[in-house]
């Protein structure tokens, strides 16, 4: 390293140009004069003696008198240890830049992965209690028990909240009560096997953990539709489409409120073959303005990429995995209605209520 470079870095220590150059001139005298060291450097006469003594005050050099002023370089060992301190400083502060770049904090970006259960179910219990719509859970009965109060107090404000019940071992089929389930859901099933806990709730939020026996303990809290919509079809297959159900509090006289257009679809295809008159409001909003929309007429049709499957069997999920959608005949016109993520149709539902049929 040549001394141009080696004062330029001490410049980067802390040292002023002057004090810089003045060092390592001493360095390379060993002991001088000050105005060896002015002659010798390029730090001007006039200044020789305020950078001396600067660099004695940060314990680089010491003075002496000796006729004149007199210089020589300090014991090394404290400035290499400064030095050396600076250096592992500036490593710590790029290893933590790194890590606070690749795992931002949660309320800045969609996805933050987390290290702990218990922070998932936290984060689950405070998105549970602010939702306006939906929640869809899945979990076994200790964090059921952890959660109902959230639950609850979601189930009161009117969200529609399924749950979907699994045992923590095989062999553990602990489940909660009717009277348990009946202040916490609208409807409950339950799966025999164990599997990861997961939460959406409203189409935006999911938090997501493996299952207890996982190789590795992490927590997924994403705040995004796209990401929750894979969670969603996650749910409807794996947690909810092929169980029994355990506890509904849903009648089959209106009204009848469905979060799902899906499920709404399966149930009143039949109604219409059969010639009855379905009056229903749609919540919701435009899809392409986004302008939230209430809209009461009558559904007149139903449309999935599927293949009818006649009167006598309800149409399977995997036929309704595309496009799906109800026809609303209203006094202003006639409107298409999608359910989760619909871009073609005119209004994206939220909720709709069955109100009469005739």
């Amino acid at each position: 390293m040549d001394g141009d470079e080696l004062t330029a870095i001490l410049e980067d220590a802390g040292l002023s140009p002057y004090q810089a150059d003045a060092f390592v001139t001493l360095l390379g005298l060993g002991s001088a004069s000050a105005t060896d060291i002015a002659g010798a450097s390029d730090v001007p006469d006039p200044r020789i003696y305020d950078v001396l003594r600067g660099l004695e005050e940060k314990g680089y050099i010491e003075t002496y008198e000796q006729d004149s002023l007199h210089a020589r370089a300090h014991d090394p060992a404290d400035v290499l240890a400064d030095l050396r301190s600076r250096a592992n400083r500036f490593e710590t502060a790029a290893d933590e830049i790194e890590d606070r770049w690749s795992r931002p904090d949660l309320e800045e970006h969609k996805v933050s992965i987390v290290k702990r259960l218990d922070t998932v179910l936290t984060r689950a219990d405070e998105l549970i209690r602010a939702a306006d719509n939906q929640v869809q859970i899945g979990l076994t009965p200790a964090q059921f028990r952890d959660l109902s109060d959230a639950l609850t107090s979601a189930h009161e404000s009117g969200v529609d909240v399924k749950i979907c019940l699994f045992p923590e071992m095989a062999t553990d089929p602990d489940i909660p009560s009717a009277e348990e389930l009946a202040s916490t859901c609208t409807e409950a099933r339950y799966r025999t096997l164990p599997s990861p806990l997961v939460a959406l709730i409203d189409r935006s939020w999911t938090c997501f953990s493996p299952h207890g026996d996982s190789t590795n303990e992490y927590g997924v809290i994403v705040n995004d539709r796209t990401h929750t919509y894979v969670f969603h079809w996650y749910f409807l297959t794996c947690l909810w489409e092929i169980h029994d159900s355990i506890y509904s509090a849903r009648g089959d006289e209106p009204p009848i409120t469905y979060v799902d257009l899906r499920q709404c679809l399966r149930d009143v295809e039949p109604l219409l073959k059969d010639g009855v008159t379905i009056e229903a409001t749609v919540y919701g909003f435009e899809t392409d303005t986004g302008r939230e929309v209430t809209q009461r007429g009558t559904i007149t049709d139903v449309t999935y990429t599927g293949h009818s499957t006649g009167e006598e069997q309800e149409t399977p999920l995997f036929h309704l995995a595309g496009k799906a959608s109800l026809t609303l005949a209203t006094d202003d016109g006639t409107y298409t209605v999608g359910g989760w993520g619909a871009m073609l149709e005119d209004y994206e539902a939220t909720r709709i209520t069955i109100e009469a049929l005739d």
